[in-house]
């Protein structure tokens, strides 16, 4: 017993001691300077009107020489072209904010597969069908209705 108990105190006094030795080895330095780092501001582009359709975005980059920042506005069209199609239907004007809406393709193609096609230059239902139907040039890009149709050239011509 008196054996594993002086074997326990010298494994301890060995563990302990290499560690104080690795503490005593380990040094610290540091550099002190008297600039202040690099600093980077971009400006902050503020819209304080929740009325208006655009989103602002700002970046900016500093080196130890030179820094550089810049602002912008993006505008939302699609926001826009919401606000005057409820500008115009609140003054009476309903075929005209219906047209303006069925600019965006997607409300082009659910107006014509709800069987209630877009105002086509003043016509309106079945008018308006068949003057899209011979107009197909005149739809938004990229719309679905008209997108795998093969359409002559001659039928671009407006039906008045």
């Amino acid at each position: 017993m008196r054996w594993w108990l002086s074997l326990i105190v010298v494994t301890t006094v060995v563990v302990c001691a290499s560690v104080v030795r690795g503490a005593d080895t380990n040094t610290v330095s540091t550099v002190v300077t008297d600039k202040a780092p690099p600093t980077a501001s971009a400006p902050s582009v503020v819209i304080n009107n929740n009325d208006v359709c655009r989103s602002g975005m700002s970046v900016g980059a500093q080196t130890g020489f030179l820094g550089i920042a810049t602002g912008h506005t993006i505008t939302d069209e699609n926001c826009e072209r919401i606000k005057l199609a409820r500008s115009l239907y609140f003054m009476g004007m309903k075929v005209a904010a219906v047209s303006l809406l069925c600019q965006d393709r997607r409300v082009f193609d659910a107006m014509m597969m709800s069987a209630t096609p877009c105002p086509y230059k003043g016509k309106i239902g079945k008018d308006a069908q068949l003057a899209w139907e011979k107009n197909k040039k005149e739809a938004p890009a990229d719309n679905k209705t008209f997108k795998n149709e093969e359409v002559p050239e001659d039928q671009y011509k407006d039906n008045e």
